[in-house]
């Protein structure tokens, strides 16, 4: 039961109601949404909260859900179902985009998966829509409303009569016009146009005789006559003839239409109910997005467990304005159970008294007519059987009595059906009257609700009511905050202590006489002025302990972050450490591998240039410069000084290296600052300064150095040792190019420095990698005059002969 039979006025649902109609899409979503009830069955309501909730989730997905051609053809289906009447082209359009919506409606729900949208998946058990009545629709009405000219073959056949006709029809009077225009008798800019359904010629009324045919019409002022010229009498008849066949072809056509469509019509009524829940259920889904709703945990039995919970209309109402008002709504924290089942809010004027016990008596009218609520997530809700409601937004000075009458006689109807199943709101509860007899009243009244096990909230200024629900099991009392210093209202909710109205208070910041607020104060009792400054400490204390353990918990928040971030930052570091080491393992060996080719190269362009002054400064320029910009050192210091200042201990015969190489020579001779050495038979001028004299134990380290390497590498520069070993034929197969590449340089370097004529290479056919290798490298050696393949019988294209100048 709703009590009073206006509470939907009184407590705002009229407006959303009237949100929700506009937010229909077709008078058949209307239609339910005028049909809304309130529930008190769980399962249907379940159902229909559920239904709401998964079609908020398909808009806010941006599903490709149908939202066009919401027509409501109830009208036209009562008439269709009467024998021989027939439906025009309109109305089967209308019933053709209509079917096709609810087609696609029911494709989508088939096709999603199979856990998104059960509910509303359900609504679609038993709706039909025939595809040959469709095609049949289709075949006669297309997409943009109009009538196909292959709708039937005699249609077509007249169709294309007609349009010869009035092109011949249009020819002739364009003559007419012109001969008229030239004559004089009609004006310049005229045109023919349209009268009685026949074209006509705008004629000049002084000139009407010297135009034979028939008068239709002339216009206002008489000046002008409409004549239809004698010559196209008959291609007008014509004309006329094959538009009245056209009609008479086309009502045949909507009548065996319409005879097809009525079999179907209780099928197409269920189609259309489809169509229009599926309308309501979208303006709920829309209606929740713009409040942004939540679905709560929905229980049986009586229970508001709210978290967040916003006044709807207030919440619009703020979202509407927000560039202009930068208010929000404050949301409300409410709990009422079977333990604290009566929640009576105090607090001054202007608080939010009222505002939060309408959210009360809204939101839970708005659940148990199935839609979703302005709450937070993981909020509870229960159901209840009656909803009762007594707010004095009718008060006035002039009819005090009137309404207090009216309140009483609410109250009684209140006590008479109030049960455990049933929340009660009540604003401004006992006022009306005498005060003290009003607040006995009142009390005696809640004492009575209480004993009934009701549930509700109920707002009061009464000292005695709140004294009632402290010390009254069922009863709680909560305060709508207030700022004591600047006595500026909070609009929070707070649950568990009375709050003060700051009556005095009030009256002494507006600037109410001081002899009057002290009389006042005097008035109302030391008792009274304790008690509500006991609240109003209370409210201090509270506010001052708010901030405190709002600042207590923001640092507690930079700690834990700060705590996170090194963490994050630790766990960072110990993933990428391994990482780091294995990335510079892999740069030094790639940095080492180019260094080593440098000064294979640089060796091999002195070899080349046989010694040459130029050539060798040059190629030693290019290393040095290698080492400063890849290595980023400096080249060793020479230790020449160190050398010449031990008084020319380097003489003819010594055992010398160059500084900073691994290789060594005999010195051959001394000439000032330069001098000449044999490195492996080869002679060179080098810098005194560059070389350093090697004790044996050094030239015995060098040799077990050199022989531990690869062959590639030279020490000593063992010419004779080196003939004695080396092969004319380097085998590489099974080899990597690129390893391959190494050994091919070093092994055509020793082959030029010991005046070998012929080599050859074994690198076999295979996939003809190496080959490739092997004569790209000998055809850019200079020192090479040809190359070719070895003979058929000693493996052909398998190897490669080079030979060398």
């Amino acid at each position: 039961m709703i009590l009073p039979n206006n509470f939907e006025q009184k407590i705002g649902f009229a407006q959303l109601r009237d949100m929700l109609d506009s937010m229909c899409l077709s008078a058949l979503g209307r239609q339910f949404v005028a049909k809304m009830t309130f529930q008190t069955k769980h399962d249907q309501l379940e159902k229909l909260l559920l239904q709401t909730d998964e079609f908020r989730g398909l808009l806010h997905s941006g599903a490709d859900f149908p939202s066009q051609h919401y027509h409501d053809v109830n009208p036209q289906l009562v008439r269709a179902s009467l024998p021989g009447a027939y439906l025009d082209v309109a109305a089967f359009f209308a019933v053709k985009m209509s079917l096709r919506t609810i087609r696609q409606a029911l494709t989508f729900f088939s096709q999603a998966e199979e856990e998104m949208y059960p509910t509303l998946r359900l609504l679609g058990i038993g709706v039909q829509v025939d595809r040959n009545l469709l095609a049949a629709l289709d075949r006669v009405v297309d997409d943009e409303g109009a009538v196909r000219d292959n709708a039937s073959p005699l249609l077509s056949q007249i169709r294309q009569e007609l349009i010869a006709r009035q092109v011949q029809l249009r020819k002739q009077i364009a003559g007419i016009l012109r001969h008229a225009k030239n004559e004089g008798w009609i004006p310049g800019d005229a045109e023919p146009t349209i009268r009685g359904g026949r074209l006509v010629l705008p004629i000049i009324a002084e000139h009407k005789r010297r135009v034979k045919g028939l008068i239709h019409d002339e216009s206002a002022s008489g000046q002008t006559v409409y004549i239809e010229p004698e010559a196209v009498f008959e291609l007008n008849n014509d004309i006329k003839d094959l538009e009245n066949a056209y009609q008479r072809e086309l009502i045949r056509i909507l009548t065996a239409l319409t005879d097809q469509l009525r079999p179907h019509i209780p099928d197409l009524r269920k189609a259309y109910q489809y169509l229009g829940l599926l309308d309501f259920i979208r303006a709920k889904a829309r209606l929740a997005l713009a409040l942004e709703a939540t679905l709560p945990t929905l229980s049986a039995r009586p229970l508001a467990r709210w978290k967040q919970v916003r006044h709807p209309l207030l919440y619009l109402t703020f979202q509407k304005h927000a560039k202009d008002d930068p208010r929000q709504v404050v949301p409300l924290d409410v709990e009422l159970n079977y333990e604290q089942r009566i929640l009576l809010i105090s607090g001054p004027n202007a608080g939010g008294k009222s505002v939060a016990m309408k959210t009360v008596g809204l939101v839970q009218y708005m659940l148990q007519c199935g839609l979703l609520i302005p709450a937070g997530e993981n909020s509870e809700a229960g159901m209840f059987d009656d909803i009762f409601l007594d707010i004095g937004d009718e008060q006035s000075l002039e009819n005090d009595l009137s309404t207090y009458s009216s309140h009483l006689l609410s109250m009684k109807q209140f006590v008479t059906l109030a049960n455990k199943r049933s929340l009660v709101l009540i604003d401004e509860f006992g006022t009306g009257t005498e005060p003290s007899l009003g607040g006995a009243i009142a009390e005696a009244i809640l004492e009575q609700l209480n004993r009934a096990r009701s549930f509700g909230v109920v707002t009061t200024h009464y000292t005695n009511l709140k004294n009632y629900a402290e010390r009254t099991p069922g009863i709680v009392n909560g305060a709508m905050r207030y700022d004591p210093e600047q006595l500026q209202p909070l609009y929070r909710l707070e649950v568990g202590k009375p709050g003060s109205s700051f009556a005095i208070e009030i009256a002494r910041k507006i600037g109410l006489p001081k002899q009057i607020v002290e009389r006042a104060t005097q008035l109302v009792g030391k008792d009274k002025i304790r008690y509500d400054r006991l609240l109003e400490g209370l409210e201090k204390e509270k506010t001052d302990l708010e901030a405190r353990t709002a600042e207590a918990a923001k640092q507690e928040r930079r700690l834990k972050k700060a705590a996170q971030e090194y963490q994050d930052l630790k766990k960072y570091l110990d993933d990428t450490t391994l990482d780091v080491l294995r990335d510079a393992k892999q740069k030094a060996k790639a940095l080492l591998k180019d260094t080593n080719q440098q000064i294979e190269a640089t060796i091999q362009e002195i070899r080349l240039g046989q010694a040459d002054k130029e050539r060798t400064k040059e190629a030693r320029g290019k290393l040095d410069t290698f080492v400063r910009e890849k290595l980023q050192i400096e080249p060793p210091k020479p230790k020449g000084t160190r050398e010449l200042a031990e008084a020319g201990s380097l003489k003819t015969g010594d055992k010398v290296a160059l500084i900073g190489q691994e290789g060594y020579g005999e010195l051959m001779s001394v000439k000032g600052k330069t001098a000449e050495v044999s490195f492996g038979g080869m002679k060179t001028i080098v810098k005194v300064n560059q070389l350093e004299k090697l004790t044996r134990t050094e030239i015995r380290e060098r040799e077990k150095e050199a022989a531990r390497k690869a062959p590639a590498q030279y020490s000593g520069f063992d010419t004779t040792g080196k003939m004695s070993n080396f092969n004319p034929t380097l085998d590489l197969r099974g080899e990597r190019a690129e390893d391959a590449l190494n050994k091919i340089m070093a092994y055509v370097d020793d082959a030029v420095m010991l005046g070998v004529p012929e080599i050859k290479f074994l690198h076999g056919r295979g996939n003809g990698v190496l080959r490739q290798v092997v004569r790209d490298y000998l055809h850019r050696t200079r020192q090479v005059a040809s190359v070719a393949d070895e003979h058929a019988d000693r493996g052909g294209d398998g190897a490669t002969v080079a030979v060398l100048k």
